[in-house]
């Protein structure tokens, strides 16, 4: 079924342009590359899977609950609408957040697709191309497995959200070489990786769990390169420089933090623009994971070398200063182990499924063999 007609509202034009600027550049430097990119690159390499096999499409997906979550990350949970509302009413606003959440996870992979894409043309360096060239595959991996988990799994779509197409026409509209690595591997990776995080620690649904767990190994790496990259580079800027991108940090993370209250499904719900927007205001869940989403973001800013005071002031006023401080090699390595450990035991029971399978065909046989 085309995509236009599973979109819970209309869409408008199925293309987005955003006109391109800068360079193209060429290297003709073959035999030199920083030993860490160079290393990832080959990670990179070995790390590529195949979506259609890697993960379990055959498990079913309840369309009542498609991501397993608790009634409490609702933003009506607790108001008058939600003591109102029928069980049936209340299974379809789970689907409706499921497809939401999912939905803005797929735009933002297309936008880092083409942000990698974007990457491999302008990036000065070879041994940054090559990376680049990794992960492109990876994001256009993760679209597809996205886009097949709505369609097959949840049969519902929404739009893309205002403000996290803003941040990437901001992106990609900018000629630096740089600002695809900040609006994208940054601030829209280090947001996703946060909110992948939390479902996938929450969720009791196999498949969405699987989806997170292998796209979050990816995304690690890609956090790792444009740290790599842009800490070496900004060592270089001047004060004035690195105002510039201070300012689209604090830009972007206020358009990032107002993206995630999800008002677009209450509306759909029949609830105005403002009461959706107060009850997601007054949501106790929303306001930890709105926190939560901060906790890739803030360190890596911080790591990279953009810590003037007003980026500081900003991060307090939107209370995630403090998270400066998070581990943030620490949360990596725990996403390898994750996905790592997620495989074995994967693994573990197909293997014993197997040789239940091969036992019973063989005492089938010898049983049979008696009979004669």
């Amino acid at each position: 079924m085309p995509t236009h007609e599973l979109y819970t509202y209309a869409a408008g034009d199925p293309q987005w342009q955003v006109p391109a600027t800068g360079a193209a550049r060429f290297s003709w430097e073959y035999d030199d590359g920083r030993e860490r990119l160079l290393a990832l690159y080959q990670k990179g390499k070995d790390k590529q899977w195949d979506g259609a096999t890697r993960i379990d499409w055959h498990l079913d997906v309840d369309p009542d609950d498609p991501l397993g979550v608790p009634d409490e990350a609702l933003a009506l949970h607790g108001t008058p609408y939600w003591a109102k509302m029928s069980a049936r009413d209340k299974a379809e606003l789970h689907r409706h957040y499921a497809s939401w959440q999912f939905s803005q996870f797929l735009h933002g992979e297309q936008g880092a697709l083409v942000c990698a894409s974007r990457i491999v043309e302008s990036v000065p360096d070879l041994d940054a191309k090559f990376y680049s060239a990794t992960q492109a595959m990876d994001e256009a991996r993760h679209a597809e497995i996205y886009s097949r988990f709505l369609h097959e799994k949840v049969g519902m779509l929404y739009p893309v959200n205002p403000n996290l197409q803003s941040l990437l026409g901001d992106t990609l509209r900018d000629s630096r070489w740089d600002m695809p690595y900040l609006g994208m591997q940054v601030l829209i990776e280090g947001l996703a990786l946060a909110a992948f995080g939390m479902i996938r620690d929450t969720t009791s649904k196999p498949l969405p769990k699987q989806i997170l767990t292998y796209v979050m190994q990816d995304e690690a790496r890609h956090v790792a390169f444009g740290r790599m990259a842009l800490r070496d580079y900004y060592a270089q800027l001047s004060e004035a420089e690195l105002r510039e991108r201070e300012d689209f940090v604090i830009e972007g993370c206020y358009l990032m933090r107002d993206r995630l209250k999800g008002t677009e499904v209450l509306t759909n719900f029949g609830i105005s623009a403002a009461e959706a927007e107060t009850f997601s205001e007054q949501s106790e869940f929303l306001h930890l994971f709105r926190k939560l989403l901060f906790s890739r973001i803030v360190p890596c800013v911080k790591d990279i070398g953009l810590w003037g005071e007003r980026l500081q002031q900003a991060y307090v006023d939107m209370g995630v200063y403090e998270l400066g401080d998070a581990n943030l090699d620490q949360l990596m390595a725990q996403d390898e182990e994750i996905a790592e450990q997620l495989d074995a035991e994967r693994f573990a029971a197909e293997e014993a499924a197997r040789t239940k399978e091969v036992a019973d065909a063989i005492a089938q046989g010898e049983g049979a063999a008696g009979e004669r």
